[in-house]
């Protein structure tokens, strides 16, 4: 089951998040909306008493959007024996210091409260989420992978009104005047990551405050943020920062966001030989629109060619002359495949060979192959929208990536990967024992050769994918970049 958590008021936000719900893609499944007015997220002097309440037309848009029913709990059936005597869930302080929660105290702890509850209750496979109000999302994204939450958090771009006012049940507050006031709100931060994104200086906080206070807006907050850690962060020191604001238009409050971003987003998966990563990297690549860069067929292909020259592996000088006038090329992706080549010559199946296997670790150790390598990686990505996957991309490649991941398995699971991967490609299996020794030995060179050796990055997160499907490490993979990269900033292709 979809769900879709609500507290009425629905509106064209809404209408999109139960629409992604309830698409094919999202997969096969029932999307439930539900609608409750939480008490616990509001302070004693906001709008409890008068949001929005409009269930008949909230049926009849959750219907038209799809869903497959309304479920609409009573303050019973959520507090058990009333809120006093309820359990309450606290958000991390470091996550509510900031933006909202440094002027609407608890309200945050009101949420992940009712969301708890709404989830134990509802128990879906899929929680739908819009990102509208990013430290929400942030907060219940935080909140589900803390508590070990059986669900995946799923997150739908803000929508936004012809007027380019972010969809919100709130707006309905606004008169004629204080409508344009609301619309301002949302041109000044557009204009603001115009100017970021055209060359200009980094958004100043206090410089966007004072052009919303002369529309006569009274500003509760404007701060540039990390997207995941929520804290202060500048836009000239990280690829990918959050420029959130919240204004009172009149006594309606409003929130708004723009993502400044200075090249598209980036992600390194590191890992040992034979943790999969470059089926799943391959795979995700292709589900996220990213360009796929293999970095292993990359130093696969120059080991081929050394033995092709029949020089020595271990020859660091031979193996630089072999350098000289290198070429390699990596094609786009053509179902599923990945073209290699080298001085123009194909080699795609041929870096594949058990021989190659057995000396690339010693070709790649060379500083002069993995200088030759890194910089050609660089080059490529530069204006990022890529995935790379090898062993030192997240430490030496691309160390300001916006996503690293160490994905590993036990030598035992890959050994009998390796083994079916040599028998799918028709070569002799060695006995498992076998395989395993060799992989451990393997993974010794890795991490203790003297140039960029095997390791896993301070800011890396480790996914060990043993029992793990394909299919699930890919969704983790997806779920561990949304973390950091919104639906807003990097689309998943249709």
């Amino acid at each position: 089951m979809h769900f879709v958590p609500t507290m009425g008021g629905l509106h064209h936000g809404h209408s999109s998040l139960i629409a992604a719900a309830s698409c094919p893609k999202a997969g096969v499944a029932e999307t439930l909306v539900s609608v409750f007015v939480n008490p616990l997220q509001f302070g004693a002097n906001e709008d409890f008493a008068r949001y929005p309440r409009t269930f008949e037309a909230d049926c009849e848009l959750a219907e038209l959007s799809g869903a497959s029913a309304i479920w609409c709990p009573d303050e019973q059936q959520i507090y058990p024996g009333g809120m006093a005597e309820s359990w309450r869930v606290q958000a991390p302080k470091s996550l509510q210091s900031r933006l909202c929660g440094s002027t609407r105290p608890g309200h945050f702890d009101g949420v992940v409260t009712v969301v708890c509850r709404l989830l134990a209750l509802a128990r879906p496979h899929q929680l739908f989420l819009g990102e509208k109000d990013w430290q929400q999302l942030t907060i219940l994204r935080r909140m589900v992978v803390d508590l070990g939450l059986d669900v995946r958090v799923r997150s739908v771009p803000t929508v936004r009104d012809g007027d380019g006012l972010a969809s919100s049940s709130r707006n309905r507050y606004l008169n004629a005047q204080e409508r344009q006031q609301g619309v301002l709100f949302a041109q000044v931060l557009r204009d603001a990551k115009s100017a970021f994104l055209s060359g200009g200086m980094s958004p100043d906080p206090g410089q966007v405050r004072r052009h919303l206070e002369e529309g006569g807006l009274n500003v509760e907050y404007v701060e540039v943020v990390d997207p995941w850690l929520l804290q202060p962060s500048k836009p000239n020191e990280a690829s990918l920062t959050l420029l959130a604001a919240a204004v009172r238009c009149g006594s309606t409050r409003l929130i708004d966001h723009a993502f400044l971003m200075t090249r598209s987003p980036l992600v390194a998966i590191d890992g040992p030989a034979g943790a999969g990563k470059s089926t799943v990297t391959r795979a995700f690549a292709e589900r996220l629109g990213l360009v796929y860069l293999d970095t292993g067929a990359m130093y696969r292909a120059v080991t081929w060619l050394v033995l092709e020259q029949g020089v020595d592996p271990a020859d660091s000088a031979a193996v630089d002359v072999v350098l000289n006038g290198l070429e390699v090329e990596l094609e786009p992706l053509q179902q599923g495949v990945q073209v290699v080549r080298v001085n123009g010559h194909e080699v795609t199946d041929a870096i594949r060979d058990p021989r190659v296997t057995a000396s690339v670790s010693a070709v790649a150790a060379h500083a002069c192959v993995r200088a030759a390598m890194t910089a050609q990686q660089q080059r490529m990505g530069a204006a990022g929208g890529l995935v790379a996957e090898g062993r030192d991309i997240g430490t030496a490649v691309f160390p300001d990536a916006e996503l690293k991941v160490f994905l590993t398995a036990t030598p035992k699971e890959r050994a009998r990967r390796r083994a079916l991967d040599l028998e799918a490609r028709g070569h002799e299996v060695p006995a498992l024992p076998e395989l395993e020794a060799q992989i451990v030995e393997r993974d010794r060179l890795d991490s203790t050769r003297e140039v960029a050796p095997l390791l896993q990055a301070d800011d890396a997160i480790e996914l060990i994918s043993d029992g793990m499907s394909i299919e699930q490490v890919i969704d983790a993979l997806e779920d561990l970049f949304r973390r950091r990269v919104g639906e807003e900033v990097w689309p998943t292709p249709v």
